[in-house]
């Protein structure tokens, strides 16, 4: 590992060189600045879109609403830009009328939003040895903040960007791709600091949250989700297990600029379904953890899934609502987990307030008063398989839900899909999976899903939209009454936010695998999503 970051030597401009060759004079159309102000105040400006989730509470949620229902049957293909080959996931970010996008394996385009022209593309030369343990080749986008883009790489390192050219200010290694530490998430900006999380659980590596500053690449401090002997929590570790205990921090967390505070969900315990080699609930796995992120140190946690079996991370995004509570306003963060359950806490102390099964599940008979989950008896892996809902892959996954504070709705697609978990012996190599069994997913007419609108306090169902099969897309609601999605058969559509009712939808010719977004340029507003190896934006005519 080479350590520290490293600033670019003189002369090297070949990121700025390809932006020059491809827009010439255009560069200037690429400059941002992008204050961590305007980052609080997100929301009052609706026609860019600053970040992965839209605005630091998650909501995904666009203000415009210039497409809206009496109108969204009448969407068209503005324009499309076609990416490298693998699975797109990426969230675009767009800033001042210029779209920034991640490719496959880490790359970074800067695009025209008006058009799609491309405005500079910078490579992140990933080696083709670079290891991804448990996921595919993916990037789910980018963080902006003053001038400068941030990404993560399959390979473990944190890049910075001129935003107006590509050119590499710095980068830094944040750990070991061979001992499987990798990055797929999108980073988020924050005042005078870059946080970012890595994936690595499948290959027993530890998870851990870092921030970095923005103007040095110098990491600020580093926050391990398994806790070392003789911190809180190691006692839930049985013997020396914690050395390979996962805990991965893959998913863009969320953010409290009044309460200061960071949250940052946390993945499996490893091994994934031998649970006998980590006797304990194995804190602080399938978690969600409240930071300060001046030091990033723990304020509270909350464990959805204690001594977790199942592969069922904890990494989904939490969103973050006000609202009246009994009577009283609170400020909450509510999330739609892997596990099939919906969770509302609050996001001051961590309380647990409510819970409900939002998707079928087989494995708890509910939650008890303090959110721990009552397990049934006989629901663990076995060497023979036993058949368990939900699946590994979750009743949720990475891709984001919607909250609309004007429908008071949580918006999630979700998976209805079990499988048979078996357990296996493993030994930990460095590098190599480690995983202790495996699962066979359901299929058919076996496996299915939809896409569900739930009261946002209570989890009651109000709506769902069914889906052919379990969803990898998310969702976004808008102002205009609308919810955007995706399927896996290739269908992009808006839905009634009130009633679910389908509005339109295009076929796009590929499974749809990542997060709508929108944004407005020259006044007229635009929705883009990718499916296959395409971003699609569409406007009206």
């Amino acid at each position: 590992m080479r350590p520290g970051p490293r600033l670019p030597a003189a002369g090297a401009a070949g990121a700025f060189a390809t932006a020059a060759l491809l827009c010439g004079g255009a560069l200037a159309d690429a400059r941002a600045q992008v204050s961590f102000d305007r980052l609080v105040n997100a929301d009052d400006e609706p026609h860019n879109w600053f970040m992965y989730s839209g605005n630091y509470a998650s909501h995904r949620f666009s203000a415009l609403d210039e497409i809206h229902r009496g109108n969204v049957g009448d969407l068209k293909v503005i324009w499309a830009y076609q990416m490298s080959g693998g699975l797109i996931e990426t969230t675009p970010v767009v800033v001042d009328g210029v779209m920034y996008v991640t490719e496959p394996p880490s790359n970074v385009s800067a695009l025209d939003a008006r058009t799609g022209r491309r405005l500079w593309n910078w490579s992140a030369e990933v080696p083709a040895s670079t290891k991804n343990i448990g996921f595919p080749r993916v990037n789910r986008g980018v963080a902006i903040l003053d001038e400068t883009v941030f990404v993560g790489t399959l390979d473990a390192r944190l890049v910075a960007l001129d935003a107006g050219s590509g050119a590499v200010r710095w980068e830094v290694d944040v750990a070991d791709n061979f001992l499987g530490f990798s990055i797929t998430t999108a980073p988020l900006a924050l005042d005078g600091k870059v946080i970012v999380g890595v994936s690595g659980a499948e290959a027993g590596a530890n998870g851990f949250v870092d921030a970095y500053d923005p103007d040095t690449g110098d990491r600020l401090w580093r926050t391990f989700t398994i806790p070392r002997p003789g911190e809180p929590g190691s006692e839930t570790w049985g013997g020396d297990s914690w050395e390979h205990g996962g805990g991965s921090t893959w998913l863009t967390g969320s953010y409290d600029p009044e309460l200061d505070l960071l949250y940052w969900p946390t993945g499996n315990p490893a091994p994934d379904w031998n649970g006998d080699l980590r006797p304990g609930d194995n804190l602080y796995t399938n978690s969600i953890l409240a930071l300060d992120p001046d030091t990033g140190e723990m304020q509270w946690y909350f464990q959805y899934t204690p001594h977790d079996t199942h592969d069922w991370d904890a990494n989904q995004i939490q969103v973050l609502v006000d609202a009246e509570w009994e009577g009283e306003p609170r400020k909450l963060v509510v999330t739609a987990n892997r596990n099939a359950f919906y969770y509302v806490l609050d996001r001051e102390t961590g309380e647990f307030l409510h819970g409900v099964e939002y998707s079928k599940q087989t494995w708890a008979e509910g939650l008890d008063a303090n959110g721990r989950p009552i397990v049934i008896p006989g629901t663990e892996p076995t060497e023979e398989g036993n058949l368990v809902w939900p699946s590994l892959q979750g009743a949720a996954n990475w891709f984001s839900p919607s909250y609309s504070p004007d429908t008071g709705l949580f918006y999630q697609a979700t998976r209805i899909m079990g499988a048979i978990y078996y357990k296996a012996d493993v030994e930990y190599e460095p590098g190599q999976p480690f995983l202790g069994g495996g699962e066979q997913a359901l299929s058919g007419d076996d496996a299915s899903g939809a896409v569900k609108a739930l009261d946002v306090l209570t989890g009651e169902l109000r709506w769902e939209f069914p889906l052919l099969s379990p969803p990898w897309a998310g969702v976004m609601a808008t102002r205009g009454g609308l919810v955007f999605g995706g399927s896996n058969e290739g269908n992009i559509f808006a839905l009634d936010a009130e009633t679910g009712e389908a509005l339109w939808d295009f076929q796009a010719g590929a499974g749809v695998r990542t997060g709508p977004m929108s944004f407005e340029v020259d006044g007229e507003q635009r929705v883009a999503t990718a499916a296959g190896g395409v971003l699609w934006v569409f406007g009206l005519p």
